[in-house]
């Protein structure tokens, strides 16, 4: 099983990456806002099933990784420092993109409310990086299996980005208000965000081969 001080290292990383903007949030905030907070909570239940599909695979392929080619840990070690680095930068950069604009949305049914928040998900490229390139800077084969840790840390990343989704299709638009009539708090948020991101990615890029 992983340690204690990896397991809340990448619980941090989850954290930070649910919290920067992205098509998920994006559209869970705009569709929860154009059309109602069940709608948003169905959308959820697509972006859910992507991250299950994207777990699956990325624990099995991982564990085959790791094991057949050890030295690959370092180039998805530096693959995922430098796009910490990408999102840290798309934080703070200035008219940087806010999910809190939202966009006019079509009333859809719950079918199509699902599908498109699966495809919204599958299409991320944020969620692949994560699994593919951050996840393997936590695994250490020492701790035990690496499927096993795979799946603590995947199913870790699963609830803190549902739960926080979650918070954000209940409170959408309340959330939106508040940052639009306070945009110096939008604009501490974004840097907080950011220099949490740059952080993470020095620390990982610095670090040595296991």
């Amino acid at each position: 099983m992983p340690d204690l001080g990896s397991y809340l290292a990448f619980a941090l990383v989850s954290l930070g990456m649910a919290l920067t903007p992205g098509p998920n949030m994006a559209y869970l905030i705009s569709r929860s806002i154009a059309q109602g907070r069940t709608a948003g909570l169905i959308s959820l239940g697509g972006i859910l099933a992507g991250h299950i599909v994207y777990m699956v695979c990325a624990a099995l392929g991982l564990t085959a990784l790791l094991i057949a080619i050890p030295y690959a840990y370092d180039a998805v070690r530096l693959a995922g420092a430098f796009y910490l680095l990408y999102l840290a930068w798309q934080a703070v950069r200035p008219n940087g993109r806010s999910p809190f604009k939202v966009h006019a949305l079509p009333k859809d049914s719950p079918r199509k409310l699902f599908v498109m928040g699966l495809l919204t998900n599958l299409l991320n490229p944020k969620i692949a990086v994560l699994y593919l390139s951050l996840l393997p800077q936590f695994i250490d084969p020492a701790n035990g299996s690496v499927l096993a840790q795979a799946l603590v840390f995947c199913g870790t990343q699963l609830a803190v980005s549902v739960g926080m989704n979650a918070i954000f299709v209940v409170s959408a638009g309340t959330i939106a208000v508040f940052f639009i009539q306070r945009p110096l708090w939008s604009t501490v948020q974004r840097w907080l965000m950011g220099t949490v991101l740059a952080a993470l990615a020095i620390r990982m890029a610095a670090e040595a081969h296991r």
